[in-house]
This record gives C-alpha cells, sequence and structure tokens, in this order.
C-alpha cells in the first residue's frame, strides 16, 4: 500500500507542479450596460472561442454591470451576453496571448426587446449555470456545448460531477453511490450499463441537468445519497433511432455483457425497448484467522476459501407513450430482468489448541445458487394545465420471485489427516415479494415561487420459506430447528407540499414536509413470533440560497430521512460459507433516521467547498459479526446501533493542465463515530478517515482520447470492524469513429493489482482478521454503435411508484 500511495501522491504533485508551469493564462473583463449607458446587473455573459463560437467559460455581471472571467487560455475569442427581455448582443473578436494576457473588452449594450403584437410572447434562454435554492441546473438546450456530443461528454461539464470512464464510477462533489435519473425516473441498472447508456444517448436530446444533493420533500423520505437528474427535451422530429453495445472483458475469467436499444417516434405515439445480456465468472479468494476463547479453551482456526461465481443477467424495458393532445400524455411501461448467480469452491479450515498444535481440519464443497426473476408493469399520465400547472400519476405492480440454496458436503479430518466423519446438508429458500404502489403529483406557479404537492401509497407482501435438511441414507430430513417460513407486509402512505420562493434578488428559500404512515408486520411462521410496527414520521427540509457576489454563492440546507431495512436483511435465512461460518438476516430490524446539515460554498461555478453533519439514530449496521463460542462459530448479521455522528469536509478543485490535458481533483476528510450498548458492553468507536481521486483526462488527435486515474481510501471504522486502506490505478483509451456515431474504448482496471480489502474485529470475545482478493484486475474492449435519426427524442421516462421499494426487494443480489 506504501507503494500505491506513493503512486497518488506523485499524481497530485504532478498535478500541482504541471498547473503552475501550464501556458499563459490571461484575464477578460468588461462591462454589459443598456442602450441608455444603465449598468445591467445579473446578466449572463458566455466567453465564446472565436473561430466556432463553442462555449469556453461562463460568468454572471455584478450590481454595477461589470463581468470578469479569469484563467484564460490563449487563443481568439468573443462575448455573447445574455438577459431575460433583451436582445443578445455579442462582443468584435479579440485575442488572449503572453503579449495582451489582460484584455478589457469594450463595453457591450443590450437593447430591450419591444413587439406591439395582438399576443405578446417572450421567449428568452436560461444561463448555462443556474444555482437554485436545492440544486444547481446545467441548461444544455440551445446551448452551443450540446452540439454533437453525447450526454456522457455534456454530464462531464457539470461543475461538481467527476465521470471514472475505467472504472464506470460517478461522484458528486467527491461522494459516491449517486442516483442517475431521467426526466424524474431512477435508472435501476449497473454503473456500466448507465455509462454506455449516457455514451449513446445524443447530447441534443438533453435539455438540462440538475444536480441535487440533498433531495427536498418530493422525493421519498428513503436514501441519503445525492441525485443527478437528465432532463431530456421535447423533440418533434420523427422516425427510428437506436444503438448497441458489445463488450469483452478478461480479469482471470470472462466477463461479457451487450445490449441494444431502440425508439420509433411519430406524430402521436413514441414506443421504445431495449434489451441487455450479461455473463461472467470471477474468482474470490477469501481467508480468515479466529480466536475462539471459551472457558479455559482457546481454539485457533486458519480459513482459506477459495470461490468462483458465475453471474447472469436478462433485463428488459418496453413501452409506449401515446399523446392524446399537445398537453396530455398517457403511457405504458414494462421492465424486468432474469438474474442467475452461481458461486462453488472449497473451504478449508485448519484447528489449532492454545500451544499452536495442530488438532484437526475440514474441507467443504460448497455451491451456492440464486435466481431472482422480476416484472413491472406501470400505467402513468402526464397533464399540462398551461402557465407551469402540471399534474402527474402512476400506478404500478411489480412481483419478484426468487429460489436461493446452499448445498454443503464437508469432510472431517484428524490431526493426521484420517477422514473421522462426513455431513451433507443443504438449505433451499423460495421466495416472492409483491409490491403494488401509486402516486399523484401537483405543481402550481406563485408569482415568486412555486407550490408542489403529493400522495404515495404503496403496499408490499412477501413469502419466504427456508428448508434447512440434512441428508442421512440418501435421504434427505427436515431440520425444524433450522428451518423458518418469514412472511412480511408493508404498508406506507405518505403526503407532502413543497415551497419555494425569492426572498430578494440574490435569495431564495425552500421549505418541504414529507409526512410517512408506515405499517409493518414480519411473521416467522415456524417460530410463532410476529413483529408488529406501526408509526408515523415526519421528514422537513429547509433550503436557503445565498447569491454573495458574482463568483461565491452560498448554500445552507438541513433534511431529515429515514431508510428502511431491505427484505433480504429481515429475513432470517443463513448463507453459507462452511458449517463454522455464514451469514444471517434480522427480522427485528428498525428503520434508521439522519438528520443532515450541510453547508457549500460553490466558487466561479466550478470550485466546490461542502462542510457537513449528520446523526444517525438506530444505525443499520450490515455485516457485523457475532460468535457461538462454545461451537466455534462466527456469522454476520445485520444489527441496530444505537446512534453515529459523522462529520465531513469535501473539495473539488478541477485544473486545466493544458488544452489537451485536464484534471479532476477530489479530496473528502470525514470522522465517524459509533455509539451504542452492545453485544453486552457499551461500543464507543471513532476514527478520521479521507479519500483521494484523481483523473487525468487527454484530448489526443484524430478521434483519440486517454485517461489516467486512481483512488486511495484511509484507513477507517466500519461499525466494529477496522478496515485497512485501500485503493487502484486505471487507466484508458477510446477513439470516435465514423463521425461520432461508433466508439471504442480500451480499459485497463487496477494496473498494479492493488484494491483488496483487510480488515481486523477485536471486540469483546471476537477477535479475527479477514483478508478479500477478487479480480479488480481488469482488461475490458467495448464497442457501441448509434444509428438511425439521433435528432428522435429516445422516450419520455418518468417516475415510477415502486422504485425505492424494488431497490430494496433487490438489495443483495
Amino acid at each position: 500500500m506504501k507503494t500505491f500511495t506513493s503512486l497518488v501522491a506523485a499524481m497530485l504533485l504532478l498535478s500541482t507542479s504541471l498547473f503552475a508551469q501550464s501556458p499563459v493564462r490571461g484575464k477578460v473583463s468588461g462591462e454589459i450596460r443598456e442602450i441608455n449607458g444603465k449598468a445591467l446587473p445579473f446578466a449572463t455573459v458566455l466567453l465564446l472561442k472565436a473561430k466556432d463560437s463553442t462555449l469556453v467559460k461562463g460568468a454572471i455581471t455584478s450590481e454595477t454591470g461589470y463581468y470578469e472571467v479569469e484563467n484564460v487560455p490563449e487563443g481568439s475569442y468573443l462575448i455573447g451576453a445574455n438577459m431575460v427581455g433583451f436582445q443578445k448582443t455579442y462582443s468584435a473578436p479579440f485575442s488572449v496571448s503572453a503579449a495582451a494576457a489582460t484584455v478589457q473588452v469594450p463595453a457591450l449594450q443590450m437593447t430591450e426587446t419591444s413587439q406591439t403584437l395582438d399576443e405578446v410572447k417572450v421567449i428568452s434562454k436560461k444561463p448555462f449555470v443556474e444555482q437554485q435554492i436545492d440544486r444547481m441546473v446545467v441548461n444544455v438546450e440551445n446551448s452551443v456545448v450540446s452540439a454533437g456530443g453525447t450526454a456522457l461528454e455534456v454530464l462531464e461539464k457539470a461543475p461538481g460531477v467527476t465521470i471514472d470512464r475505467q472504472n464506470d464510477r460517478l461522484q458528486l462533489k467527491g461522494r459516491q453511490g449517486v442516483m442517475v435519473m431521467i426526466d424524474g425516473k431512477l435508472q435501476q441498472i449497473s454503473m456500466q450499463d448507465l455509462m454506455n447508456m449516457l455514451q449513446s444517448m445524443p447530447s441534443d436530446n438533453v435539455e438540462k441537468i440538475e444536480l441535487i444533493t440533498n433531495p427536498p420533500a418530493k422525493y421519498d423520505a428513503a436514501g441519503n445519497s445525492g441525485l443527478i437528474n437528465i432532463v431530456l427535451k421535447k423533440n418533434k422530429n420523427f422516425g427510428t433511432n437506436g444503438n448497441y453495445t458489445l463488450s469483452a472483458g478478461v480479469g482471470r475469467y470472462e466477463k461479457l455483457n451487450g445490449s441494444i436499444g431502440l425508439n420509433h417516434r411519430t406524430a402521436k405515439i413514441n414506443s421504445f425497448a431495449n434489451v441487455s445480456l450479461f455473463h461472467a465468472r470471477f474468482q474470490n479468494t477469501q481467508d480468515i484467522d479466529r480466536t475462539i476463547a471459551y472457558k479455559d479453551q482457546i481454539t485457533y482456526l486458519d480459513q482459506n476459501s477459495p470461490r468462483v461465481g458465475n453471474p447472469q443477467n436478462l433485463s428488459f424495458r418496453a413501452g409506449v407513450d401515446y399523446f392524446v393532445t399537445k398537453k396530455t400524455t398517457v403511457g405504458i411501461l414494462a421492465t424486468g430482468f432474469l438474474n442467475q448467480f452461481k458461486m462453488n469452491g472449497i473451504s478449508s479450515t485448519d484447528f489449532y489448541d492454545k500451544n499452536r498444535t495442530l488438532t484437526g481440519r475440514f474441507a467443504t464443497d460448497a455451491y451456492n445458487h440464486n435466481k431472482l426473476n422480476n416484472f413491472t408493469g406501470n400505467l402513468n399520465l402526464k397533464h399540462d394545465f398551461g402557465n407551469g400547472r402540471e399534474l402527474s400519476a402512476d400506478a404500478d405492480y411489480s412481483v419478484f420471485d426468487g429460489n436461493s440454496g446452499n448445498d454443503l458436503n464437508t469432510n472431517y479430518y484428524d490431526a493426521k489427516d484420517v477422514l473421522t466423519s462426513k455431513e451433507i446438508v443443504r438449505n433451499i429458500m423460495p421466495s416472492t415479494i409483491g409490491i403494488a404502489a401509486a402516486k399523484v403529483d401537483y405543481i402550481h406557479p406563485l408569482k415568486k415561487g412555486k407550490f408542489e404537492a403529493g400522495a404515495k401509497s404503496s403496499l408490499v407482501n412477501s413469502d419466504n420459506d427456508m428448508r434447512f435438511e440434512t441428508q442421512v441414507d440418501k435421504q434427505w430430513i427436515l431440520d425444524p430447528s433450522r428451518s423458518n417460513r418469514f412472511k412480511y407486509t408493508e404498508n406506507i402512505n405518505a403526503v407532502y407540499s413543497n415551497y419555494s420562493t425569492k426572498l430578494d434578488k440574490k435569495t431564495q428559500l425552500q421549505l418541504g414536509l414529507r409526512v410517512e404512515h408506515t405499517h409493518s408486520k414480519g411473521n416467522s411462521v415456524t417460530l410463532n413470533n410476529i413483529v408488529d410496527r406501526n408509526y408515523v414520521n415526519a421528514f422537513p427540509s429547509v433550503f436557503v440560497s445565498r447569491q454573495l457576489d458574482t463568483n461565491n454563492v452560498l448554500n445552507v440546507s438541513f433534511s431529515r430521512r429515514i431508510d428502511r431495512p431491505n427484505y433480504r436483511n429481515l429475513n432470517p435465512f443463513q448463507f453459507f460459507l462452511d458449517p463454522l461460518t455464514f451469514q444471517q438476516g434480522n427480522p427485528n430490524l428498525r428503520p434508521q433516521f439522519t438528520n443532515s446539515f450541510q453547508v457549500t460554498h460553490v466558487f466561479k461555478g466550478m470550485f466546490s467547498t461542502t462542510l457537513g453533519y449528520s446523526r444517525i439514530n438506530d444505525v443499520i449496521a450490515d455485516q457485523i459479526p457475532k460468535q457461538i463460542a462454545e461451537e466455534n462459530k462466527t456469522y454476520v448479521t445485520t444489527e441496530n446501533l444505537d446512534h453515529q455522528d459523522s462529520y465531513n469536509a469535501t473539495f473539488s478543485i478541477p485544473v486545466t493542465v493544458s488544452k489537451w490535458w485536464t484534471m479532476q481533483n477530489n479530496v473528502s476528510a470525514f470522522y465517524n463515530r459509533y455509539r451504542s450498548f452492545y453485544y453486552g458492553a457499551d461500543l464507543d468507536l471513532g476514527q478520521f478517515g479521507a479519500t483521494v481521486f484523481v483523473t487525468n483526462n487527454f484530448t489526443l488527435p484524430k478521434g483519440y482520447t486517454a485517461e489516467l486515474s486512481g483512488f486511495w481510501n484511509s484507513p477507517t471504522q466500519y461499525n466494529i470492524l477496522q478496515a485497512k486502506a485501500q485503493g487502484q490505478i486505471s487507466a484508458g483509451f477510446a477513439k470516435s469513429l465514423w463521425n461520432r456515431k461508433a466508439s471504442l474504448r480500451l480499459n485497463v482496471q487496477d494496473i498494479f493489482f492493488l484494491n483488496r480489502f483487510a480488515g481486523t474485529v477485536k471486540y469483546q470475545d471476537l477477535n479475527f482478521r479477514v483478508n478479500s482478493r477478487w479480480e479488480s484486475r481488469q482488461v475490458r474492449l467495448s464497442f457501441t454503435y448509434r444509428f438511425g435519426n439521433q435528432n428522435v427524442k429516445a422516450a419520455r421516462q418518468r417516475s415510477t411508484s415502486t422504485e425505492d421499494l424494488r431497490n430494496r426487494a433487490n438489495s443483495g443480489q
């Protein structure tokens, strides 16, 4: 890890030194005035290349009409000025060079738009970047930025967004786990598939990108990650288009995937379909060294578990939108997947006494298999009343059909490696989950703001029948003590309202409140144990934004959120690695509640600093270890801890090294502290940590691009587990083909094979170390081709009413 730390430090040092030695950087300034000479404050200023009018940087005029654009590379430019109610104005071309690094552009005068018509319609263009009360908006429509690119390339220009193409990683202000929506619909696909989809989506279809770091009351109260919402244009062009992607990779084993998408649009109907396939094999090796003390005995266990996994997936999405009128659209949508996952390997465990003398061993041939199929149907309606008033409604039903199981064949040996006994066991669990939900949302504009309101209702039914069986004389015998049927029902009813307004020209306020009533019942039928919960919770949110001056914006926010346990963690099903090591669900889990405070300062729309604090009560601690000392068994489960305090600071630092080399640096520092009464003692654990992410993007001649990236995660605390540092360095090349209709990418992940997991637990009678390695070093080659009329809007997206519930059903799959 010292090698990796040195490499990341070298990358950061290189970026600093190169930035210091970068070519001439100039400054462009000037004034925007009305035709009568009066200063025009808060006008949008665009620095454009003189050759093709592509956007380089943006700015906003001060109260005196003054603007300033810094860090401008050598070249020929012109200034464009926008303002609602005024005609767009351009300056004469000018140049920035070593001899003229500071340019004072002559004052631009803007003329008001005034026409006398029977009916007057004022059509204005929004600024490229807007800081709204609860989100930052990048307006792409009618901007030169949107010409001839892809949605992924546009997203890369959004402030605070970091894209690691080689590792298919997306960050918002240095935070991972970001959720991406298209027209308000959460994209429930892998990050790799999402990257491929955005890479094959023309940027001309994108209207705007919304960056939401602290979601308001309109969104479900579940979840703490930020949101990126890509809003598509309403394109009037008709025709057919599509795309397909083929990808192949290899680590130790093969990884293959492919997808195809089609869209067809007429005056009244828009139909769309997408199918993707995925197949892979991978190896995972896990070593666990345990020290178990029981009474006056001490047992040492050394376990080695190499396993080979085989995930396979087929997913689909198809639908039709019918445009009843220009203001009313109805649609149907069908989505689903067929998942199959298999893993097998031989786990070997050696036993030693307190004198470190070998006393015996066992070897388990373990075969784990899991199938999960899903189908979701959706009906939706959207109506525009005019003047910004809008009503949308969704009703859908989703069903999951699964079957999980473990087959364990164990041979026991003595100290002389003589076979002493055999044990053959299995557990199987067929399961079904049904989710029905409906929601309605209404938007009503006000003179200085906007009012939103809505309601949602959902009903979940889950049935899992776990059977544990032992083979005796080639007959399977049910073990009632280790079998259990678990049923779970959950009904959530929610209403929300949201009010936003401008307090003055520089200050915006948004207030939101979401109220949810939850009634859940977990029934362990075999154990005759029912956990019945009935509660009401309120989730307020407050957002304040202040434009301090032309270059500085300050945002302050507070929100309360909830995270409910996923259905897999509630199920007491046991997933075995071997007879002494397994994972088990917990039907007694409670939801966790988070209060979050955040202050964000944005400088020139690029450099951002975020300070945050959150308190999580009833923390859902996943993968927390427990022990049955008298049986030498160790297992992991999910438990509630009393609370967690989290302090964090995130810095986003973009650097332009040259015309062909850009760098994005993100540094996050945090302190997490867990406190609880757990496992018979007071738990009080805390630790500082940091994450560094560096990515270099190179634009090369003849349509080639390249990337070099790396990350480093410091040692940190995960509940009672102390994790060591992790990191990796990756690189890749890409080539644009056939007038940007196709692209070819070659990626190498984790070049130096540094990414691994290692941790220790020393708490009460728990004392063990774990090391895990996987195929982090991979080489991948992918090809994407887009065909047909690329001006056709891909499909009308909508946020269906079962998305958050389906995420909980699919967790861990």
